[in-house]
C-alpha cells in the first residue's frame, strides 16, 4: 500500500491541481494507494476536498495579512502548532511521500516531512514561484513546474517540466462547434468572444463589458459574446443588460459547459491564473489576458507575459482594460492569420498529460 499526502490550499489554483494528481494516482494504483489531503482550517479546501470524496486534515496555519493587523502577531504561534500537528499526521498516516502544491497551507507539512526524512515533491503552477515553494525547494526531492526558466527560483537539477495538472478533459477537438453555438443560441458564421473572470467574477472585466455595450447604443453587437459575470456580480450585471439590451450577448453567472464555451469561442478574454492558462493551451484558443493585479508577486502578469513573449497571447493591463480590451479584441478578430498564428503558438505550450507526469515523478521519488 502506497500512502501519499497531498497538501495545498487557500485558492482553487492550489486545490484543483492537487485533486487532479489524486485522480491520476487513483487511476494508476486503484486500491493500492491511500491518499490524505492536508489543508488550512477554515479555508475552501476543507469543504471542496471532502465533497470530491477525499479525506482531509486541517492545520491551524494562517498567512500574513498584507496590511498591518494584530492577527499577524498570532502567525508564528500558529506555524509552530501546525508543524507539531503535521508531524503527528505524517507519523500516524505513515506517509511514503508528501506532495505540496503551494500556498501557506502546504508549508508546515512539507517542512515537517523534510525534517523527518520523508521525501517531498513540489508542484509550482506559476511562472513566478510562490514564497512557500521557494523556501522549501532546497529540501525537496523533485520540483514539477509548468513553465521553462524556473531555475531562477529552484535548484536546476531538481526541476522537471511537467505542466499543470487539470481536472476534466480539455482538448482542441473535443466538442463540435455547431453544437456549442446552438447551446448558447448563437448564429453560425459570426465571431464569438468568450469573456470569463472566474466563479466569483471580476469587476474589471464586467466594467469592460458595460463600457463596450454602452458604446454600441443598443441593437446588435458586431460579435457574439459569452459573458460570464461571476456569482458575486450576477444581479448587478443582469440589471445592466436588461436596462441596455444588445442582441448577440449570452450572459450568466457561471458556465456549466466550459467545453462548449471554448468550442464556440474564436477569442478568449480572461484573467491569467495558472489553471486558466493551462486550459487555454489545451484548447488552443487565441487569448487576450487581463492579469489580476491583486495577487501575490503579481504572478498573473508574469504568467501572461510568458505566453505573450512566445506570440501565444496578448496582454492588456487591468488599469486600462475597461476601454482598451474590447477594441483590441475586435481588431484581432479581423486578422485571421494572427488568430491562426496565436492558436498554433499556444497549442505548442500544451501539456495534456501533466498529472500523469507528476505521478511518474512521485513514483520515482518513492523508489529512491
Amino acid at each position: 500500500m502506497k500512502r501519499i499526502i497531498l497538501s495545498g490550499g487557500g485558492t482553487g489554483g492550489h486545490i484543483y491541481p492537487a485533486v487532479a494528481v489524486a485522480e491520476a494516482l487513483r487511476r494508476r494504483f486503484g486500491e493500492e494507494v491511500e491518499l490524505l489531503f492536508v489543508g488550512a482550517e477554515g479555508k475552501m479546501e476543507m469543504e471542496k476536498v471532502p465533497a470530491l470524496g477525499y479525506r482531509i486534515v486541517g492545520l491551524p496555519i494562517a498567512g500574513l495579512q498584507r496590511r498591518l493587523e494584530w492577527r499577524n502577531l498570532l502567525v508564528p504561534f500558529k506555524v509552530l502548532r501546525s508543524i507539531r500537528q503535521a508531524r503527528n499526521v505524517i507519523r500516524s498516516f505513515g506517509a511514503d511521500v508528501v506532495v505540496g502544491f503551494g500556498g501557506y497551507a502546504s508549508a508546515p507539512v512539507l517542512w515537517a516531512a523534510q525534517r523527518m526524512g520523508v521525501p517531498t515533491v513540489i508542484q509550482e503552477q506559476n511562472s513566478y514561484a510562490g514564497v512557500t515553494n521557494k523556501i522549501l525547494a532546497r529540501g525537496a526531492c523533485r520540483i514539477c513546474t509548468a513553465y521553462e526558466g524556473m531555475e531562477r527560483f529552484f535548484p536546476k537539477e531538481k526541476i522537471v517540466l511537467t505542466g499543470n495538472p487539470l481536472r476534466g478533459r480539455f482538448s482542441k477537438s473535443g466538442t463540435p462547434r455547431a453544437e456549442a453555438l446552438d447551446y448558447f443560441g448563437f448564429t453560425p458564421g459570426r465571431k464569438v468572444v468568450l469573456v470569463v473572470g472566474g466563479s466569483l467574477g471580476t469587476r474589471s472585466l464586467n466594467e469592460m463589458m458595460k463600457t463596450w455595450l454602452l458604446s454600441l447604443g443598443g441593437g446588435e453587437a458586431p460579435v457574439q459574446v459569452i459573458w460570464q459575470t461571476g456569482k458575486y456580480y450576477e444581479r448587478e450585471m443582469q440589471a445592466f443588460l436588461a436596462a441596455h439590451p444588445v442582441r448577440g450577448i449570452w450572459q450568466g453567472a457561471f458556465i456549466e459547459r466550459m467545453d462548449y464555451a471554448y468550442a464556440a469561442a474564436d477569442l478568449v478574454i480572461s484573467r491569467s491564473g495558472a489553471c486558466t492558462v493551462s486550459e487555454l493551451c489545451l484548447v488552443a484558443k487565441p487569448v487576450l489576458f487581463v492579469p489580476s493585479p491583486n495577487v501575490a508577486e503579481d504572478h498573473q502578469t508574469k504568467n501572461a507575459r510568458a505566453l505573450a513573449d512566445k506570440g501565444a497571447a496578448l496582454l492588456v493591463p487591468d488599469a486600462v482594460c475597461r476601454t482598451e480590451a474590447m477594441p483590441r479584441a475586435l481588431e484581432l478578430l479581423a486578422d485571421e492569420e494572427a488568430l491562426r498564428r496565436m492558436s498554433r503558438n499556444i497549442e505548442a505550450l500544451a501539456r495534456p498529460d501533466a498529472a500523469e507526469r507528476i505521478v511518474d515523478e512521485i513514483v520515482r521519488v518513492m523508489k529512491r
